[in-house]
């Protein structure tokens, strides 16, 4: 482990949250608002009198990112007098934390701060470190003869006021003048010391030793067969229907990934369990060997009455990561931030699962302690408290001119709902989480497959469809039609929407909850005007083709609209000077000639997108066929 601390901070809190951002930067030290930091320092409270205070990382705050305010500070007298009580309910020491804060406002303490105020130290770092981790869960641990004398070892318990005292009763007998950490089994590693510079310094040494103790593998190379986006469909509806609601499911093919998946002995390595307790609230306790997702979810209900306690409800039974030699590895969760930290997290139990077994073997807690924590009551309260999801968390839309105008509208109303998007446009867009940008021609219609096939492989299939993508050439009279321009504008505005059609649609159909499609077309349709034949008459077709389409695939549960819109001057179309050039044409100022309507109204790309979400939405599922004009009302329309 690179040793990165590189400045002086004289402030103690100042550099526990610099100590902290270095260790949360480290991906095989903390992984997704792991680990936890504190440090003691005496401060005077509003009387005037001396307190000693333990500041401690807040819930909900990431180390990588955490600033002061994310530190929550702690009467420290308090909270030793705690640990002297027989026992208390996690939920009850929750609470009685928060009655040892100083300040109201501030966050709620980690679930480890006891275990923080155990340790006399001024400094305390915490974290996951893959290389102690693995030392842990080695068949045969080898803690003591990698770190001999400098940590005390504490045998497994979970997190919480058990482990606490636990910590309070052990560390005491077992502390030595060499001592420079704390390793808790099968869950990470402490450090400290009188500054959290030293902590950190010393949190490098063991991690290092750690490292150097295991082996350094060469993961072999292993073919990534290429497979049907219609196969990963198929497989996420079968997860969604599992869970109970949609689900993003992620394809990884990476070399380290193929090569775990084609060992021959992954279904038994693979069912020992994750690295880390902690990781079975992301991952469950084991994967999906294959793709019986309905004999996984029977194993998990009888996992659960094996394991229940009176008044517990079930979790979905749905896995969320999936191993298959063809596939890869899979990982699902409700939103494509959940499948990626689910990726995140096992791509590092890989790692840990290959290095234990090279020497020697590796062994996860048993499955009771790993229900334990899946079904914690403070992850309980968690959940209840998460309310409930945006209406299309866990779903997929394909949008088609994406990068500006109302096809960027519609894949933002689309995403404020909870929608992930792959975002389709001649103009390259920058990929978020949850949205995909790839720079497509739709014309281009094996460049249109190969952009679902990777939409499929980041999200896991297709929900929603808006044609967004489309050109207007000028004001031309069909006297003077150019050919070229004609037949560019039909291929654009009609004939690629077609084309999208005939390929997304075995997609659609796998949909959990019934595939979606809304074609923009144009005022033009209903009442064309002088000297728009080739984008009339391309609107035209493509809003016939959507009507077959509707009459076609309703069998299939996938309803199909239009929305016509109307004088949408917030586009890359409208600049300045044409509509200027406009207003003046009509007597009107740019102000009056935008709501040029029947209501007086001005007419948005946003209006525009948030029709078309609303029309993916159940608000209309009863709908399909539809034409939905959004132009203010237009008196050739009416």
């Amino acid at each position: 482990m690179e040793n990165r601390w590189a400045e002086t901070i004289s402030d103690p809190l100042d550099e526990c949250v610099y100590g902290s951002r270095l260790l949360g930067r480290e991906p095989d030290l903390v992984l997704h608002g792991g680990g936890n930091t504190s440090v003691k320092v005496t401060v005077r409270d509003v009387t005037g009198s001396p307190v000693d205070v333990l500041y401690v990382k807040g819930s909900g705050w990431d180390l990588s990112s955490i600033e002061r305010a994310g530190f929550a500070p702690l009467r420290l007298e308090r909270l030793r007098e705690l640990l002297t009580v027989p026992s208390l309910p996690d939920s009850g020491m929750m609470n009685e934390l928060r009655c040892a804060l100083l300040d109201a406002s501030a966050p709620d303490p980690s679930v480890e701060t006891l275990l923080h105020a155990v340790l006399p130290h001024r400094a305390v770092l915490h974290s996951h470190a893959d290389a102690v981790i693995t030392l842990t869960n080695l068949e045969k641990p080898r803690v003591e003869e990698v770190f001999g004398g400098r940590v005390v070892v504490i045998p497994y318990v979970m997190p919480g006021f058990k482990l606490a005292q636990l910590c309070a009763e052990l560390f005491p007998r077992y502390v030595t003048y060499n001592t420079i950490g704390m390793v808790l089994m099968n869950h990470g590693l402490f450090t400290f010391g009188a500054t959290t510079q030293e902590a950190y310094n010393r949190h490098v040494e063991l991690v290092s030793l750690a490292e150097a103790h295991l082996s350094r593998l060469d993961f072999p190379a292993a073919a990534t067969p290429p497979v049907a986006p219609v196969v990963l469909a198929g497989l996420r509806k079968q997860i969604s229907d599992v869970a109970g609601s949609p689900m993003i499911v992620s394809r990884h093919t990476d070399r380290a990934s193929m090569a775990f998946v084609a060992r021959p002995d992954v279904t038994s390595v693979a069912a020992e369990g994750p690295a880390t307790p902690d990781h079975v609230i992301r991952t469950k306790r084991v994967p999906l060997i294959g793709r019986d997702v309905s004999g996984y979810a029977d194993d998990y209900r009888r996992y659960f009455a094996d394991h229940a306690r009176p008044g517990l409800t079930m979790l979905d039974p749905a896995p969320r990561v999936v191993l298959d030699p063809e596939l890869g590895v899979l990982t699902a969760g409700r939103r494509a931030k959940d499948a990626d930290i689910a990726f995140d997290i096992y791509a590092h139990t890989i790692g840990i699962i290959t290095r234990a077994d090279a020497l020697g073997g590796y062994r996860a807690l048993p499955a009771s302690d790993l229900f334990d924590m899946e079904y914690w009551e403070l992850e309980q309260a968690k959940l209840r408290l998460a309310g409930a999801p945006a209406e299309f968390t866990g779903e997929v839309a394909l949008v088609t001119g994406a990068a500006s105008g109302i096809g960027r509208a519609c894949a933002d109303a689309l995403r404020a709902r909870g929608a992930s998007v792959i975002g389709l446009d001649l103009t390259p867009t920058d990929s978020t989480p949850d949205y995909l940008g790839l720079q497509v021609d739709v014309t281009d219609s094996q460049a249109v497959a190969d952009a679902l096939s990777v939409g499929v492989e980041r999200f896991g299939g297709i929900d929603m469809i808006v044609a967004s993508a489309g050109v207007f050439p000028g004001n031309t009279p069909i006297a003077s039609l150019d050919a070229s321009a004609w037949h560019h504008t039909m291929s654009v505005n009609a004939s690629s929407i077609a084309t999208l059609f005939a390929q997304v649609h075995p997609l659609l159909k796998l949909s959990p909850r019934g595939g979606r499609v809304v074609v923009v077309a144009s005022k033009n349709v209903p009442a064309p005007g002088p000297g728009a034949a080739a984008y009339s008459a391309s609107k035209a077709a493509v809003t016939q083709l959507a009507r077959v389409a509707a009459l076609e695939w309703a069998a299939d549960n996938i309803r199909v609209n239009t929305v016509h819109p109307d004088a949408v001057f917030d586009t890359g179309l409208w600049t300045p000077e044409v509509l200027a050039q406009r207003a003046e044409h009509y007597g009107l100022t740019v102000a009056e000639y935008k709501r040029r309507n029947l209501l007086g109204t001005e007419v948005t790309s946003a209006a525009v997108g948030e029709l078309v979400a609303t029309l993916c939405s159940d608000t209309f599922a009863c709908t399909t066929g539809a034409q939905v004009p959004i132009d203010g009302g237009n008196e050739r329309v009416i």
